[in-house]
């Protein structure tokens, strides 16, 4: 029950399928990435010639076990020092504090002598900045891109079986010159692509900060003032696999973290306008839904099939979109060398990945159950002759008449007209049989050019 009373939908209605954020967007998450910069800082202080201590293979083993078997247990010890105190440590209202007290506490009596070495001249945010890059790099990678790489798939499989289904453009909402589904559902493929090309760029782009209080390296330099220092914070951000931010003050800049919601932002919007398209076919019966058996679609009325899966995959990444804008904007200005309104402010990153991935699972379930309806598709083409005009007034022009824009939209603009209409006026025409033919020929079913060819350009 307790889902039933959670203060967000995240954690409550749609908690199945968040879930799988959890190992990178969780408090215990969190928790676990300090444990991990802590403890391989320290490795990599024992690695200097100039610090007075060394790790053996076997304790490294045992301290990187900290954040590899980090559990439920740990997560509340961690909890319980920052909130209440533990095994003799005073609460310490300072949640990277408690981390470091928690490295601490877990080393057995052969390994006390490392306990002043732990957190050595580091400020908390050389532990944050790191900490979120290394649940944020992931959990793009291993969760949200996966789901963007789904939804790219089926619209590209969409795309290829129903390349050469002729249907009725609009273009400001009129009838317009026709496509194919499959060209259209290419189209959105093809976007989806090249937005996921930049995630992912903006993902590898992801860096980290380790300079100390100001980013000057001032504490380090005064312990140890012959170290490289710029070198070793180089090595030791690379060595987790970010991206090394060498200027900054006390607080990492986070536009790295900018672009890539920005980023998400781009795959986010062609997917909504995929989620709207999708809506409006099935309003206008291009595009069949499957009924779900017992599933209501009405609470008054019975025979409605509503396309609820696009509209909740619009309505979530419309939210998406408002959370990463708000926190591209915020999260990269501080007053002057550090305020700490970013921090809590950082904290509702994984809600708005949350967001996305709701979209993202959404929208493939919208798409799993629509069909296209090629033969509402063709009759509302067969009963809107007009859209051949475009290319009856193209071959006029070829054949140097010049009045033939005129004459076609004296015959059709704002009127209701037949392929008769246009039959007679082929007949009255000042040109050779072969044209007469190529424009008695022209039907609005045929007329999509290469659309269906346009699919290949997918590969």
């Amino acid at each position: 029950m307790d889902s039933l009373y959670a203060v967000s939908p995240l954690d409550g209605r749609y908690a199945g399928r968040t879930a799988p954020l959890r190992e990178y967007a969780s408090e215990a998450a969190l928790m676990r990435a300090r444990v991990q910069v802590e403890v391989e800082y320290l490795i990599a202080l024992a690695d200097l010639e100039a610090t007075p201590f060394e790790i053996a293979a076997d304790d490294r083993d045992f301290l990187r076990g900290l954040y590899e078997d980090f559990d439920e247990e740990d997560a509340g010890i961690v909890k319980a020092l920052e909130t209440e105190g533990y095994a003799g440590y005073s609460a310490t209202r300072h949640d990277v504090k408690a981390v470091e007290y928690f490295v601490r506490h877990s080393l057995p009596d052969d390994l006390s002598g490392l306990s002043s070495w732990i957190h050595f001249a580091l400020t908390s945010e050389d532990v944050n900045n790191l900490a979120h890059r290394l649940l944020v790099k992931p959990a793009v990678e291993d969760i949200l891109l996966p789901e963007l790489a789904t939804v790219r798939d089926e619209l590209s499989e969409m795309a290829r079986e129903h390349r050469d289904v002729p249907m009725l453009a609009r273009t400001h909402g009129q009838p317009a010159t026709p496509t194919t589904f499959g060209k259209e559902m290419a189209v959105y493929a093809a976007r989806l692509g090249r937005a996921m090309g930049r995630i992912e760029g903006a993902t590898d782009s992801i860096s980290g900060k380790l300079a100390g209080a100001s980013g000057t390296y001032a504490a380090h330099v005064s312990a140890y003032p012959d170290v490289e220092w710029r070198e070793f914070s180089r090595e030791f951000v690379g060595n987790l696999g970010l991206e090394h931010t060498a200027l900054a003050t006390q607080v990492n800049p986070c536009d790295d973290l900018a672009e890539l919601f920005d980023a998400l932002r781009g795959a986010n919007n062609v997917l909504l306008d995929l989620d709207r398209d999708a809506w409006l076919y099935v309003s206008d019966r291009y595009l069949g839904q499957v009924a779900t058996e017992g599933e209501t679609g009405s609470s008054t009325m019975p025979h409605k099939v509503n396309p609820i899966d696009f509209e909740n995959s619009e309505g979530n990444l419309s939210k998406a979109n408002s959370d990463l804008t708000f926190l591209g904007d915020y999260i990269t200005t501080s007053r002057l060398q550090r305020d700490l309104s970013d921090s809590t402010v950082k904290r509702n990153i994984g809600a708005s990945f949350a967001y996305c991935l709701l979209g993202y699972t959404k929208a493939q379930d919208g798409l799993d159950k629509v069909v296209p309806n090629e033969e509402v598709m063709r009759e509302e083409l067969e009963s809107t002759p007009e859209i051949i005009g475009e290319a009856v007034q193209t071959i006029l022009r070829r054949e140097g008449h010049e009045d033939a824009y005129e004459r076609v939209k004296a015959l059709t603009r704002g009127k209701r007209v037949t392929l008769a209409d246009f039959r007679d006026l082929f007949d009255e025409l000042d040109v050779n049989e072969d044209v007469r033919k190529e424009l008695h020929a022209l039907t609005p079913a045929g007329y999509t050019g290469i659309a269906d060819e346009l699919v290949d350009d997918l590969d």
